[in-house]
């Protein structure tokens, strides 16, 4: 079964590749709820910009985990979005962390603080309450 992954490779160029996936991964986000999405749409965002400019390999890498994510949020989305999911997201194994370098230990604790700080309240501008005489 592997004939699909040959057919993208070939009908597309890198750039291209890597441009679907990306758009791919924003219309999943968008059946996520609301802090969800817009931490993922942030952090998928940061992400690619930071490989850009990766080596052939890396590329390889990134665009392999990131298809598998993809894959898992469209699984466990289903096809009603995240109201009808029972779980988002899998547990790192221990296997997955010992991988990661230094900087990527860093961003995945910034990626949980930033998941488990407290909803801020929404601010609103104070209001004129001049009356007109």
């Amino acid at each position: 079964m592997g004939g699909g992954k040959k057919v993208v490779a070939e009908a597309f160029t890198h750039p291209q590749r890597v441009r679907l996936l990306y758009k791919t991964i924003l219309k999943l986000h968008r059946g996520l709820p609301l802090e969800l999405r817009a931490l993922g749409d942030q952090y998928t965002k940061d992400e690619f910009r930071r490989h850009k400019e990766a080596s052939v390999e890396q590329s390889q890498a990134f665009m392999m985990e990131w298809t598998n994510y993809a894959i898992t949020v469209a699984k466990q989305l289903g096809v009603r979005g995240a109201h009808t999911a029972k779980t988002l997201g899998r547990p790192l194994s221990q296997g997955d962390l010992d991988q990661f370098n230094d900087e990527q230990v860093y961003q995945l604790h910034e990626l949980y603080e930033a998941a488990t700080k407290p909803a801020e309240a929404p601010t609103t501008p104070p209001q004129d309450h001049k009356k007109d005489t």
